[in-house]
């Protein structure tokens, strides 16, 4: 049996860099432009048909996150040529890296899984995973799924977020006893 370690929240955030389309690396958990928070999407890939709706979906919320100060990146394992295949799928207004390692995905905590064929894809993969880091590098939201099936509702989590970002609210990070 083989064991890994969850992030939890309150935890830094690891320094993980991966690669965007331009070649270009990219440290995760660190916002662009004017945010002070980051949203890290982990996502298992362009052969998942999950994945493509939600990163649709997510795109729609790009506007409402930057308002309150929430950039966000998604990233998966995929290679160049599978990110650049799964982009004809996918209309997104956020950055999209890729090539993360399985030490990396063991270093975020992420379940991981072997494909079923060469025709899913060609190494194994991440499921899903969200982490929304703050200003400080700390993991303020973790959220990690064994299957595709299991993802935060966009709406339900843009609303917790523009309230936990309430400067009138005082919410802590919540979960940061575990062990």
């Amino acid at each position: 049996m083989t064991y890994s370690v969850k992030l939890k929240a309150g935890d830094s955030f690891p320094d993980i860099q991966a690669t965007l389309l331009d070649g270009s690396a990219v440290t995760l958990g660190q916002p662009s432009g004017d945010a002070t928070w980051q949203a890290v999407v982990v996502y298992r890939g362009r052969h998942c048909p999950l994945c493509t709706k939600y990163l649709n979906a997510l795109a729609s919320y790009t506007q409402a996150l930057a308002e309150i100060g929430v950039d966000i990146i998604a990233v998966s394992a995929d290679s160049k040529s599978q990110l650049e295949q799964h982009l004809t799928q996918l209309d997104i207004n956020f950055a999209m890296a890729y090539g993360l390692s399985q030490a990396q995905l063991e270093q975020l905590g992420l379940y991981i899984s072997v494909p079923r064929s060469a025709q899913e894809t060609d190494h194994n993969f991440a499921e899903p995973g969200l982490f929304i880091v703050n200003e400080h590098g700390q993991l303020h939201v973790v959220d990690i799924a064994n299957n595709p099936f299991t993802r935060p509702d966009l709406q339900t989590l843009v609303n917790g977020l523009a309230w936990i970002r309430n400067p009138d609210n005082h919410y802590p990070i919540r979960g940061t006893f575990s062990y």
